[in-house]
């Protein structure tokens, strides 16, 4: 048994335990996230008037554009709309988690900064949820949105039977766009290539994308998901001060082979 566990602490970066002890905080943050985001379901009257204001906020800003988007994306482009709905059922978590490996395994001394950025954004996002529950697009057929993803799985996206707890109306922040946006700016910051660079600084973009392509989000939406990985960053920088040898994000003197 211990020659197991000297071989595999060889493989992490800082032993087996502390990589059982990161794989078990990121396990417990996120279905502690996720179980509470159904419990904090504001209910339907609250969550659809809030909805409405946001068309109503972003059609007085003359940027009210996501519906005859998706429109004219179901009628003339399809296989786009194919690709988001893949996109938005895989990306968000396996890229995410992938990244996050990446970063353990082979760039450690930024993989804790990231870290935090997560847990705090994860928090606050439960704080969104509780204080401003919002419907999202899809449920809108009458604006003339269309639920992409029901009709990709035939599965409806808030089937209780397809996750016991589930909160419908959780679209504000865009956690979406959270995410994509604390692995992409770590991400292109340690790659040391130009096309990695681009790509990487594309993938927020592209995530946009997928999620107003499958009537998900409003763009406003994505903007309070990007203001929660804005204040996360300056979370954990602050809480980098408690223990900056292993909290700061380092300089970056060493090339990434991102």
């Amino acid at each position: 048994m211990r020659g197991i566990v000297a071989r595999l602490s060889g493989f992490f970066p800082r032993g087996v335990f502390d990589a059982c002890w990161q794989f078990l905080l990121f396990f417990l943050a996120y279905n502690a996230y996720q179980v509470v985001r159904g419990i904090t379901d504001g209910g339907r009257e609250v969550a659809f008037a809030n909805a409405e204001r946001v068309i109503d906020v972003e059609r007085s800003l003359g940027s009210y554009f996501e519906a005859p988007f998706q429109k004219a994306l179901i009628d003339h482009a399809s296989v786009l709309v194919d690709f988001a709905n893949f996109m938005y059922l895989n990306s968000h978590f396996v890229i995410t988690t992938g990244f996050l490996a990446w970063l353990y395994l082979f760039r450690n001394d930024n993989f804790y900064f990231v870290r935090n950025m997560f847990m705090v954004a994860m928090a606050l996002a439960l704080v969104g949820y509780a204080a401003f529950p919002t419907a999202p697009p899809r449920l809108f057929p009458g604006e003339g949105f269309t639920d992409t993803i029901a009709a990709f799985t035939g599965v409806a996206q808030d089937d209780k039977t397809t996750s016991l707890l589930v909160n419908q109306y959780a679209a504000v922040p865009s956690m979406h766009i959270a995410f994509s946006l604390m692995i992409a700016v770590p991400a292109a910051t340690l790659s040391r290539h130009v096309l990695a660079r681009t790509l990487w600084s594309a993938y927020p973009l592209l995530v946009f994308f997928v999620i107003v392509a499958t009537g998900n989000h409003f763009w406003l939406d994505a903007a309070a998901g990007a203001a929660v990985a804005c204040l996360a960053a300056l979370a954990a920088r602050a809480l980098a001060r408690l223990r900056p040898a292993l909290w700061s994000w380092p300089d970056a003197t060493r090339e990434a082979t991102i």
